[in-house]
């Protein structure tokens, strides 16, 4: 039977986050248990106490002035767990950052004193990439850089801390969507055909490579989504569509108009390892239904990657095609759509009817 002593303890919002382990109200107070002489915080895995020994503090230093010492479980005076690993995973990133080379899991590992698997499978958590794979796009952006700088390709690909051809070019396609010397040139040598088509939520610029179509874009002003197409392939050439392409240019449209028409296109997707991980996954989500952020970065095995879900939606630059529109807030409510919230509401709205 409970004493008259817990009862106040018990009718405490604060117990009842310390009986959820609810890690939102970490660093909003502390409870110590008389017991055990140790204070912990809410989310502490530790057995549950008896509410006659628990008392709540404000701060560590007012537990500690109470005469607790922290908890070894929970280590209440130190970073909450997600912290101290976000920057144990900062630092490893700074290290592959500033190496020439390839830096070997084993020494990733033992800087960050956890085992390689621990270690590699935290990375992947935080980053949504592997660190071979964050190393190969942390090269990704060096190598871009590199390409308009150097006056050769093999002169960028070494500058840019590939120690071979061969190791660059065996990722190339991957990293820069186009091979190194097209991209060097801005797309020199590439066709790429386009159209711009009136629909109900205003112009839509379609391109197509010949690998497939690489752009699907709303915009206000139809001369300007063709200049964001020339600014993006300088030194490709830009052709007007025929009439076979005015084909998929209107079945484009007529998916935009009624998306229970379904979309089946031949793509033509260019982004980073982690990006196209995003995309893919927002390729399987079906139509009239929405996910999270949170919910895509689970899927795609990277939970804390949120932000970063969020960026490889902003940078999706085929519309409808990789349908970024269905993932919305954690609450269900919408959130930035790089061609206007208003087209992401209508556009869910019509696959919802």
């Amino acid at each position: 039977m409970k004493t008259s002593i817990s009862k106040p303890i018990m009718a405490d919002p604060r117990w009842t986050a310390i009986l959820t382990r609810d890690a939102s109200r970490d660093g909003s107070f502390f409870y110590s248990v008389k017991t055990t002489g140790v204070f912990c915080r809410p989310s502490c895995a530790a057995r549950q106490p008896n509410p006659k020994n628990v008392a709540f503090h404000a701060s560590i230093i007012e537990a500690e002035r109470a005469g607790f010492r922290p908890c070894k479980r929970c280590k209440p005076d130190q970073l909450p767990l997600a912290e101290r690993q976000a920057a144990i995973i900062a630092t490893a990133c700074r290290r592959i950052e500033a190496s020439d080379t390839l830096p070997v899991l084993g020494a990733l590992a033992k800087e960050a004193g956890l085992s390689p698997h621990h270690f590699h499978r935290l990375f992947k958590t935080v980053t949504g990439l592997t660190p071979r794979e964050y190393a190969l796009a942390h090269r990704a952006g060096k190598i871009r850089k590199q390409l308009k700088r150097s006056n050769t390709v093999t002169d960028a690909i070494f500058h840019a801390g590939f120690q071979s051809s061969n190791q660059f070019y065996a990722k190339s396609k991957e990293i820069l969507g186009m091979t190194p010397q097209r991209y060097r040139t801005g797309g020199s040598g590439e066709e790429i055909r386009f159209a711009v088509a009136g629909s109900s939520l205003g112009p839509v610029l379609v391109a197509q490579s010949g690998k497939g179509v690489c752009a699907i874009r709303f915009g206000d002003d139809p001369g300007a989504l063709v200049r964001e197409l020339q600014d993006h392939f300088p030194k490709a050439r830009l052709i007007g569509g025929d009439k076979g392409f005015e084909k998929l240019v209107a079945q484009v449209i007529g998916f935009i108009e009624a998306p229970g028409t379904g979309l089946d296109l031949p793509l033509d997707v260019r982004g980073t390892a982690f990006q196209q991980k995003v995309w893919k996954a927002l390729q399987r989500i079906p139509a009239g239904k929405t996910v999270s952020y949170a919910q895509v970065a689970k899927a795609i095995g990277a939970p804390r990657a949120v932000r970063a879900v969020a960026g490889a939606c902003a940078a999706n630059a085929l519309a409808v095609a990789i349908p970024c529109h269905r993932v919305v807030k954690s609450d269900g409510g919408l959130s930035g759509y790089r061609w206007g919230v208003e087209r992401k509401r209508e556009l869910l709205a019509r696959e919802a009817a």
